[in-house]
């Protein structure tokens, strides 16, 4: 695979812009600041994962899990070509589920981009004979429809000569002595600056691959997070490497993993810090499409995932794979439009809120706007809650349809009698806090 190398005025920009920058503690631009609060207030959001890896329909890490050669892997773009893809309808049916954000992957590890770029040749523009750009479409109709879109950009890459071996890929086939972490640098920030550049307002990039190499590599991220504020200072950074936050990221992602929890085994180590926060987790169980991976959680379970980011002060970024012919998978579809439903109903405990007074539970958990305290009740054994809140409670009633509900504020908290136990997906208790205690 040859490397396209060309000197353009995006290469001049990036030039100029790391010239000019002066590397000390990231202070984030009001325009930053303003994004991270929207994007809190979000609450949830979309990954697609789609590239050609989508044709294997075995997941986007086939590649690497079967070691096809990279020569031989390359061969795949001259097929793809998703005739029902419609950026329209994509964006509708994600609107319809709730999510406020789209993430796509404009460049995953196996080095092909979703997007029109000078930097390579291996892309759905030049490689492919669909010769669209998905990513321009999508950003057009996000636009039109008013979704914000995030672009997910790999720092590793399967394929490509010049990008230093690290933990994984080993098996594509790659001549040995190619390896240049000067170019592929080079290489990654012109396409990020075409990104921030081409495609419009892009409110996140979000990183994934800094795990492939050890500890001790040197990213140059500072770097390269500087270009990207410099391109737009609004855009928000956030690096999947299962570490601590650094300086320049503006938001903090778990991968499979609520804040504070280690049951995928990805985050140990990973402190939760005061920075956005992000859970993504597949609707099946992979990330790319799979043929064979009809195991879709079902709602209840989408919605507690989605309410328990929430209680957790964090948003959900849930995955839906597109296939190969450009549609979304039917019973994602399905899913999106039950949560949607759900969301018009409840959406208002969910949006714009921030984790409760009140800690997560087993039960449940708890979102507040104000003096207003959403407790959400998922999985109750009992027609009694108590609720270790030492604020005055003014009423409690059920959020669906207003009806009150018995309370007793006690000395170690507040007693909520329920006249059964709950079964609904979510049974929600609006209390109003008393204003002068909070």
């Amino acid at each position: 695979m040859k490397l396209k190398i060309k000197t353009t005025f995006l290469s001049l920009i990036f030039v100029m812009l790391c010239n000019t920058v002066v590397f000390s503690q990231y202070v984030p631009t009001s325009e930053n600041l303003q994004a991270r609060g929207e994007f809190q207030d979000d609450k949830f959001g979309i990954f697609l994962h789609w590239g050609i890896y989508s044709m294997t329909a075995q997941g986007e890490w086939y590649m690497n899990n079967k070691n096809i050669r990279y020569d031989e892997y390359a061969k795949l773009a001259s097929g793809f070509y998703p005739s029902l893809f419609d950026a329209s309808e994509w964006v509708a049916a994600i609107k319809a589920s709730g999510a406020k954000y789209i993430t796509i992957t404009s460049r995953h590890h196996d080095g092909f981009s979703m997007f029109d770029t000078e930097f390579s040749d291996f892309n759905i523009v030049d490689a492919t004979p669909f010769r669209r750009d998905v990513l321009k479409e999508l950003s057009e109709e996000c636009a039109k429809q008013d979704v914000k879109l995030h672009f997910y950009y790999s720092h590793l890459d399967w394929l490509r000569f010049d990008y230093p071996l690290g933990k994984t890929g080993h098996g594509t086939g790659r001549p040995k002595g190619y390896e240049n972490w000067s170019a592929y640098y080079q290489f990654m920030n012109n396409q990020l600056t075409e990104l921030l550049t081409n495609y419009g307002p892009i409110r996140a990039i979000w990183f994934d691959g800094v795990w492939d190499q050890p500890s001790d590599f040197d990213w140059q991220l500072e770097e390269q997070y500087s270009l990207i504020h410099g391109l737009q200072s609004a855009c928000l950074i956030g690096n999947n490497h299962h570490r601590t936050p650094v300086a320049g990221e503006d938001f903090q992602m778990f991968e499979r993993d609520l804040p504070g929890e280690n049951n995928a085994g990805y985050s140990a180590g990973q402190e939760v810090s005061t920075l956005p926060l992000e859970t993504c987790e597949t609707m099946n169980r992979t990330w790319g499409y799979n043929i064979e991976d009809l195991d879709y959680k079902t709602t209840k379970t989408l919605i507690h995932l989605l309410v328990r980011a929430a209680g957790k002060n964090a948003n959900l970024l849930l995955n839906v794979a597109p296939q190969p012919n450009g549609q979304l998978p039917t019973l994602a579809v399905e899913r999106l439009k039950e949560m949607g439903d759900w969301l018009s109903v409840y959406g208002e405990t969910i949006y714009g809120t921030r984790g409760g007074d009140i800690e997560p539970h087993s039960w449940g958990v708890s979102t507040q706007k104000g003096n207003r305290l959403f407790v959400h009740v998922l999985d109750l054994k009992d027609d009694n809650l108590l609720l270790p809140l030492k604020i005055k409670v003014v009423k409690a009633i059920r959020f669906s349809d207003g009806a009150k509900i018995p309370f007793i504020q006690k000395k170690d908290g507040v007693l909520l009698n329920f006249s059964e136990i709950p079964t609904e997906v979510d049974c929600v208790v609006e209390l109003l806090l008393k204003e002068d205690e909070k």
